[in-house]
């Protein structure tokens, strides 16, 4: 055996000695490149067995994920049922925020929801809702030019405007500018131009309410500015339902957001009410209304059920009060118990 092994020693010294250079390298490049392959299937395991592990773990993982979110999908049902049941009264009623509100079915008259519905307060801007149907009910030229001037500035409060002295604007963009974002200059402008300026425009919007029936409404300007413009909720849901038959007033009010040129240049204004954005509602006529006196104010006529609802909301606090107390009233107009309400025809029409 030793010289069988001896034998086979000498023969492969033998061979590679006779083996030039190039065979020689070759050879150990394969010896090499077998031993390199054998390291890169070793390693290659190694990635597959680690990506497996990987794979098995991110599975694992996502389920996991899946499980919570099942679990806090859960939760959020809960806490939504708890939410939609704390914002109800004993009777099954929204519990709203705002001091003074009315909730009508327009077509029928029948008065869904009220508190404090007969309590005089100031309106704010809502009192443009009234200029634009004085404006619109002399049948003024839409297209004529209008100039903004100093006596159309906020001296009374000192708000500000978006609207400098000296713009010129037709009639129409002004009574867009004063519907969709409440610019006070503009309503000022507007019955300044009336004929008989001011105090002949003040004495038709107060005609106008006479002849509307509006019995607690007076007004002293066009803005609303004034604290003396009053009227209250179950009024302004007659002046709503009464705006609503003005189709310039039901689009201006409603535009999410308008571009006009002051002075050469391009500008956007938006709409007060947020709402008219949403998706979720389908609004007919929209006007807010602020001034410390009158707290946060909103009216709408808006869609409902496939049917036209007014809301009247006045004297809400914080800055969300009033479209959060609007949310609160779809939500309780779409409960099954208020439709079984709404059949019944339980209440009576506003008189």
């Amino acid at each position: 055996m030793k010289i069988r092994n001896t034998v086979l020693a000498l023969l492969s010294v033998f061979t590679l000695s006779a083996m030039a250079p190039g065979d020689v390298s070759a050879a150990s490049q394969r010896h090499s490149s077998k031993k390199e392959h054998a390291a890169k299937g070793s390693h290659k395991a190694e990635k597959v067995a680690k990506s497996t592990s990987s794979r098995a773990a991110r599975v694992a993982s996502i389920h996991k994920q899946r499980r919570h979110v099942v679990f806090a999908s859960a939760a959020v049902q809960r806490t939504a049922v708890a939410s939609a049941a704390s914002e109800m009264d004993n009777e099954g009623n929204p519990l709203l925020h705002s001091a003074a509100f009315m909730i009508a079915d327009q077509a029928t008259g029948n008065v869904l929801l009220e508190k404090n519905s007969d309590a005089v307060l100031p309106i704010a801007s809502i009192t443009k809702l009234m200029t634009a149907m004085v404006v619109l009910d002399a049948r003024l030229g839409l297209t004529e030019i209008l100039t903004i001037a100093n006596d159309d500035v906020d001296t009374l409060r000192g708000s500000s405007s978006h609207v400098p002295v000296g713009v010129e604007l037709a009639r129409e963009d002004m009574l867009r500018l004063a519907l969709m974002s409440s610019e006070n200059r503009a309503a000022s402008a507007l019955a300044r131009h009336y004929p008989g300026g001011l105090p002949a425009f003040v004495a038709a919007m107060n005609r106008k309410a006479a002849s509307l029936g509006l019995r607690e409404t007076r007004f002293l300007d066009s803005t609303g500015l004034n604290s003396a413009n009053v009227s209250s909720a179950r009024d302004l849901v007659k002046m709503v339902s009464a705006a609503s038959r003005y189709p310039l007033i039901r689009e201006f009010s409603t535009t999410a957001n308008y571009t006009v040129y002051l002075n050469g240049r391009p500008r956007q204004f938006n709409n007060t009410n947020a709402l008219v954005s949403s998706p979720d509602w389908q609004i007919g006529v929209s006007k807010t209304g602020f001034i410390n006196e009158s707290g946060k104010c909103l009216v709408m006529q808006a869609w409902l059920l496939n049917k036209p609802m007014i809301i009247v909301l006045l004297d809400s606090f914080g800055r969300f009060t009033r479209v959060a107390d609007a949310q609160r009233v779809k939500r309780w107009l779409e409960s099954a118990a208020v439709q079984q309400k709404l059949a019944a025809n339980v209440r009576g029409p506003a008189t």
